[in-house]
């Protein structure tokens, strides 16, 4: 048998035979006369065998690794010949860094000015009603706000809930995004990349006024000329980047330049196109992404979702459907009339005037009533969605959209897919011409498919809520898991496109028109 030096030099001879490219030093030592095939033991053959396929194996290693590398693929789009080494950081792995494989996320670390700046100066923000003038109170506990004072008769664990204000979303966010458990320091190992930029805050400023367009886009404008000098943007232009806004996308969606216009331009500028938006409500592009408005339930333990669970499930519910809202008289072709009309005339519906007083702020009044009622009218308001929805939701009442803008076409990762499962549908084409009759459509439900509908909803209510940051469930993903799961594979579907060496722009930011007509 021989031994491993001997072995060696066996080896290094039968290569530089057979792969003259591969010639060695020993060649100098005279040759073998022996004919190949005779005298062979079989571990000379084996020493052989192992030689060849190590070789096999470290050119198509190599290969692959070149022309997969999603960084070469990238630089070659843009017509450079660059190749980007991937890099691996020891200090950043953590003993549980298997289960982040895939989902290591980066946060950019922004100048001030693009978020905590709002924080420090948040009496300049507008809340967006007539009711408050500034947002300070509604940045506390992380975002939650002001913790609900008492129970009395309607939540349990009452220390989980806070009067929130949908618009703190961005903060609430970013402090989950800082206590994921799959965070990481280097850019090269992240699967996708955050940007904690308070979109919502910036535009809420310029709401009311007739202020210059310069001015409404301004700060948009220098947070993509900081991103796009970034190296972690050149990594994919930007498509692996992700910011998440406490106001519907339509916010950022301004066409014209006109001081009485609504809103920025934020997402038709070219860096900000490359990116993805989730927000409380998407407009009709593919890279707005709606995930569900805050409710004022944080729970920081599975128990605490258990109890509340168990609670709306044997609640007693004497109200047939409610509707909580206030009348659009400004605005065209709003059923909001015709409902209210309606619900006041019928001894089985509850309705809540959010005109008056603070009827539709108080947190323990409004999930009462949606607890006390069996469905709940969603029309569309001011935009497609509500944040009464999923405020009824929570509560176990059984929602009642009327355009499918309004959940079924927006928060596609948070509800299912199987509309009938959890709501009813009652299509509006022609407001003018519509006479509802929603006793008659709501009663002709059988008790066992309005019990089955309530109890999906149930389950549905970790996902669209989300947690207190302090603590971790065990047992449910909330809101924010969902969101960033989702996020993830979006963008490792383009990651797939730009392995088949092609355009990852077709459909990334594209429009849809059809994306909120009726069914």
């Amino acid at each position: 048998m021989l031994d491993f030096n001997e072995a060696m030099k066996f080896n290094m001879l039968s290569l530089s035979e057979h792969f003259p490219r591969y010639r060695s030093p020993l060649k100098k030592e005279k040759k073998m006369e022996i004919p190949f095939t005779r005298n062979f033991s079989y571990q000379q053959w084996l020493a052989i065998l192992i030689s060849l396929i190590t070789i096999f194996t470290l050119l198509c290693f190599g290969y692959a690794t070149f022309f997969d590398d999603p960084s070469f693929l990238l630089a070659k789009q843009e017509n450079q010949v660059v190749i980007m080494s991937k890099k691996t950081s020891l200090s950043n792995k953590n003993p549980d860094s298997d289960s982040c494989t895939n989902r290591y996320i980066y946060i950019h670390d922004l100048p001030s000015r693009f978020n905590y700046d709002f924080i420090k100066n948040c009496e300049d923000l507008v809340e967006g009603s007539d009711r408050l003038h500034n947002m300070c109170p509604y940045l506390e506990n992380f975002g939650f706000g002001p913790e609900v004072e008492n129970s009395e008769e309607g939540l349990s664990n009452y220390s989980s809930w806070y009067d929130t204000n949908p618009y703190s979303l961005e903060v609430i966010f970013h402090n989950r995004m800082k206590r994921y458990e799959c965070l990481t320091n280097d850019s090269s190992l992240a699967s996708a990349i955050f940007v904690p930029f308070y979109a919502g805050f910036d535009i809420s400023r310029f709401m009311y006024g007739n202020h210059s367009e310069t001015l409404k886009d301004s700060l948009g404008k220098d947070l993509l000329q900081w991103l796009a000098r970034k190296r972690e943007w050149k990594k994919m232009w930007g498509r692996d980047h992700f910011l998440v806004s406490g106001r519907i996308a339509w916010s950022y969606r301004r066409k014209f330049d006109n001081v009485s216009l609504w809103g920025s331009k934020f997402r038709f500028l070219p860096e900000s196109m490359n990116m993805t938006m989730l927000a409380t409500e998407s407009a009709s592009w593919n890279n707005d992404i709606a995930i569900p408005y805050t409710t004022s339930f944080h729970p920081s333990e599975d128990t605490e979702i258990l109890q509340w669970q168990h609670e709306i499930r044997w609640r007693k519910r004497p109200h047939l459907f409610t509707f909580s809202g206030a009348p659009r008289p400004g605005i065209k072709d709003s059923m909001r009339g015709k409902i209210i009309s309606h619900c006041q005339g019928s001894k089985f519906c509850k309705f809540i005037d959010c005109s008056q007083g603070d009827n539709c702020y108080n947190t323990i009044n409004l999930m009462k009533v949606f607890q006390r009622s069996v469905f709940c009218l969603q029309p569309q308001g001011d935009s497609h969605t509500r944040k009464s929805t999923f405020d009824s939701m929570l509560a176990g009442c059984i929602p009642v959209f009327f355009h499918p803008g309004s959940a079924y076409s927006q928060y596609l990762w948070h509800l299912p897919k199987n509309r009938s499962k959890y709501s009813v549908y009652v299509p509006v084409r022609d407001v003018n011409k519509w006479n509802p009759n929603m006793e008659k459509i709501l009663l002709g439900f059988p008790e066992h498919e309005v019990l089955a509908m309530r109890e999906e909803i149930i389950k549905l209510i970790p996902r669209i809520i989300y947690r207190d940051p302090r603590s971790k469930l065990k047992i449910f993903e909330d809101t924010f898991d969902v969101a960033v799961n989702g996020m993830l594979q979006r963008i490792e579907r383009v990651r797939k496109v730009i392995k088949k060496r092609k355009d990852p722009s077709v459909g990334f930011a594209d429009e849809d028109p059809y994306k909120f007509t009726i069914f």
